[in-house]
């Protein structure tokens, strides 16, 4: 009996203490990449659990594989209603020979996450 009032109360305690942690962080859904004049346009797609102006994605980074910042665009604004959402950053300047980038995002509760999306450029 005190097995089953145990396990009735800790499994679910258990299982639902690590999804607030997980559900809350910035997502990288998508990402594109297109040559335009000198630079390159970004668009990319995120998903976040915005619930206002205390926690929301505020920034995604396009970053070379040596960890070097290309370019960030900085999200003003959250997107409780707009999910998942894109948004673009044009100019940016890629070293020659590079033929990949990676994709940080941050929200402004947990800041990076610790997912990256690698982005081959063609």
């Amino acid at each position: 009996m005190y097995r089953k009032a145990i396990l009735t109360f800790a499994l679910p305690v258990i299982v639902f203490s690590w999804l607030p942690a997980f559900a809350d962080e910035v997502e990288i859904v998508a990402a594109t990449a297109n040559k335009s004049g000198s630079g390159w346009t970004v668009s990319v797609t995120l998903r976040h659990a915005d619930t206002g102006w205390d926690h929301y994605a505020d920034l995604w980074q396009v970053v070379t594989p040596d960890g070097d910042i290309l370019g960030e665009r900085v999200l003003l604004h959250p997107h409780v209603d707009e999910q998942p959402f894109t948004r673009s950053l044009s100019g940016v300047q890629v070293p020659e020979g590079l033929d990949e980038v990676i994709i940080r995002a941050r929200d402004s509760v947990h800041g990076v996450s610790p997912q990256e999306f690698r982005l081959k450029l063609r």
